[in-house]
């Protein structure tokens, strides 16, 4: 059984507050970020290991983007997100 059978999976925007590192400028950013909530219940079919892995498995959420544009008119660069993580596990 594959992990993803393990997740209902949605796709959300959350907003940031990020620095420009070229201008300096600090903006509110829409970031994209997958998230993956563990299901209520375990699938059908489920082996013992299966069962262990559900068990384990916690909801978290992964950033899909990677780069930004500065919201800066005078800038406007692209620049990469490096002050947040890519992976946040989420306390439900």
């Amino acid at each position: 059984m594959e992990e993803r059978e393990f997740f209902n999976e949605t796709v959300e925007q959350r907003t940031h507050s990020l620095t420009c590192p070229k201008c300096g400028q600090t903006a509110e950013y829409k970031v994209t970020w997958v998230v993956r909530r563990k299901r209520a219940q375990m699938p059908r079919g489920a082996s013992e290991r299966d069962r262990a892995r559900f068990a384990k498995a916690q909801s978290y959420m992964v950033r899909r983007d990677d780069k930004l544009q500065c919201a800066n008119v005078r800038c406007r660069k692209p620049f990469e997100i490096t002050t947040l993580q890519s992976l946040a596990f989420l306390m439900e």
